[in-house]
């Protein structure tokens, strides 16, 4: 969109989009959504669709009852046989961009078999732009506000995506901002990857389940969809921690203080989030849950080397739009801010058998594939993430859900159902791994992350909801969303009967076909300043504890990494950083030791 338009989507009231976007939102999503919410519903009521990787052949499990009169079995019975959950959320991919190739799902039509006419999209410069094999590590996506949403899915005709990017190109420079687009040249947001470029992804597809009608749960960018993650409600309050005083909000429910310093937002208190989350009711129940941060910065921008904007630490004491948690209120009240924790205290629970019912994991900019973020980058530190939980003492009752917050401004073929004014979004890849995941299975149901809520629900709670009339702290949300009844139920992606399936280890750094952006000059010049470790040798106290640092993991942790015979690159390539960068935090570190003034 143009600078002018951009500067004013960057700073618009919270509460003023509501209507206005509301009224267009369900406008965009009724009309060829009616059908899509149909077989939705068909599908929720018979228990879902799905196939084999091989088959369009339905089987799915029976659909759990969702109501909160549900009674729960005892452990080890049915649902009761996954005692973790673990939701692994990745940044801004379409399924089309991932999986739109992929055999038997619902992927791009005309492209690889798939039925239907292969789309040209209006290109405002001439011309349309067809789907394109893109080989490219980097990519640039474009806008994922509410308004691109809206643009991008044109009435049902999903034909917005490569106007959106040319128009986000222009004048916004902030990566992050939803509103804005990156960098230039051909429309990347029409290319998709495919097994060569993405193998474990495809691997964990073939292998376990792929859920090719996961939609986010907004229509709109990641606050807002990291919020419905932890609550099922995208607010703004007007009454410090009054639930009350909420109302729908799903542009701005509220800038966190790094996110609006980006954007140039002057927020002169800390979000008011004071709407009840799901944290309330496992508390409540004394259901344990960890939101895990992985150390780093957020938001990141188009080269570390070279940055147009300045980065924001992050670890799990800096609320931000991806740990939203700390400002609520219930959990401030409840005394569960210590359950937000360093990503380092997720591996040492996985290693000794010791993880929570319920766990968030949250990437820093450089992992997340959030443009311009590597993809294989991120697949890397899922990777590591996925082997740490299948090497756990826990992972014969563990459940797997990976997914990714929003489109990113990606291309996708499918037109989201309507479920209320804001909402679904644009689809995404979701991913189920588990011993008791269904094998090469392919889920058609429709769902959302209301689903993870829902299986969380019924398998911790008694199938007890965010409900306001029943849930002890009623806040005036619009409806229910884990009861909608087009959104699919995720036992359906479970055989509890079968025996528990191994461990997949995949290699953290697989073959892949991406193609490795060329570094700038700058970069190159950066690298060439890079000097050995000081001393040679061993690794000592002081250079370990920088490197930990910049790992997200503790001193502990890294020692015994490397006496366990792990090389120091492969460990900072599972950490999604490189040896270089550890090298030149630790230079940076004497440096400041040696010379307080150097920064």
């Amino acid at each position: 969109m143009a600078d002018s338009q951009c500067t004013f989507e960057c700073r618009r009231e919270p509460v003023e989009l509501i209507a206005s976007h509301r009224d267009r939102l369900v406008r965009a999503l009724r009309g060829s959504a009616a059908l899509i919410a149909m077989v939705g519903l068909v599908s929720a009521c018979g228990g879902g669709g799905g196939g084999d990787a091989s088959s369009s052949s339905s089987g799915s499990g029976s659909t759990a009852s969702n109501t909160s009169t549900v009674t729960p079995g005892p452990p080890g019975v049915g649902i009761h046989k996954i005692r973790h959950v673990v939701i692994i959320m990745q940044e801004n991919r379409s399924f089309d961009t991932y999986f739109g190739t992929y055999p038997g799902a619902d992927g791009i039509p005309g492209v690889a078999g798939n039925p239907g006419t292969e789309p040209c999209l209006p290109d405002p410069d001439g011309g349309c732009v067809r789907p394109f094999h893109d080989r490219n590590d980097r990519s640039l996506g474009g806008p994922h506000s509410a308004n691109a949403a809206v643009a991008d899915l044109d009435g049902g005709k999903m034909d917005g995506f490569v106007e959106e990017q040319k128009q986000g190109m222009r004048g916004c420079a902030q990566t992050f901002n939803p509103a804005c687009g990156n960098g230039s040249g051909t429309p990347d947001v029409m290319g998709y990857h495919t097994e060569a470029d993405i193998p474990n992804y495809w691997s964990y597809a073939k292998n376990f389940v792929l859920q090719d009608h996961m939609f986010q749960s907004d229509a709109s960018w990641s606050l807002p969809s990291h919020l419905y993650t932890v609550s099922e409600w995208s607010a703004y309050c007007s009454l410090q921690g009054d639930p009350q005083s909420c109302r729908s909000a799903i542009e701005n429910p509220q800038y966190p203080p790094d996110f609006s310093r980006q954007i140039g937002v002057a927020v002169p208190t800390d979000p008011n989030y004071a709407w009840t989350d799901l944290t309330y009711l496992l508390h409540k129940n004394g259901v344990s849950w960890g939101y895990y941060v992985f150390n780093g910065s957020e938001p990141d921008c188009e080269s570390d080397a070279a940055m147009s904007c300045a980065p924001v630490s992050q670890n799990a004491k800096t609320p931000g739009i991806w740990n939203p948690l700390p400002y609520f209120s219930d959990v401030q009240q409840d005394g569960q801010l210590g359950d937000i924790k360093s990503l380092s205290d997720f591996y040492s629970a996985a290693r000794t058998g010791s993880l929570p019912a319920v766990s968030w994991i949250t990437p820093n900019g450089r992992v997340s594939e959030h443009p311009p973020g590597l993809i294989s980058t991120g697949e890397t530190y899922v990777t590591g993430l996925i082997n740490a939980i299948m090497q756990s003492p826990d992972w014969s009752s563990t459940a797997i859900f990976l997914a990714w917050d929003d489109w990113g401004g990606f291309y996708d073929s499918v037109m989201p159902p309507a479920v209320d004014d804001q909402g679904y979004g644009l689809r995404v890849p979701g991913l189920v791994i588990s011993p008791y995941a269904r094998q090469g299975f392919i889920d058609h149901q429709t769902l959302s992350f209301d689903a993870y809520v829902k299986f969380i629900e019924d398998d911790f709670l008694a199938g007890h909801r965010l409900d306001p009339r029943t849930d002890g702290r009623p806040d005036p949300r619009p409806d229910v969303r884990e009861d909608a009844l087009q959104l699919g139920d995720l036992s359906a992606d479970f055989d509890f009967n079968q025996t528990p399936r191994a461990p997949m280890i995949l290699p953290v750094e697989p073959q892949t076909d991406l193609i490795t952006p060329v570094s700038t000059a700058r970069e190159r010049r950066a690298a060439g300043r890079t000097l050995a470790l000081p001393p040679s040798g061993p690794l000592r106290s002081f250079e370990l504890r920088v490197m930990a640092g910049q790992l997200g993991i503790t001193q502990s942790e890294l020692s015994r990494e490397l006496a366990s015979g792990e090389t120091l690159r492969r460990i900072a390539r599972a950490h999604g950083v490189t040896v270089a960068q550890l090298r030149r935090a630790v230079q940076s570190a004497y440096r400041r030791q040696t010379n307080p003034l150097v920064p």
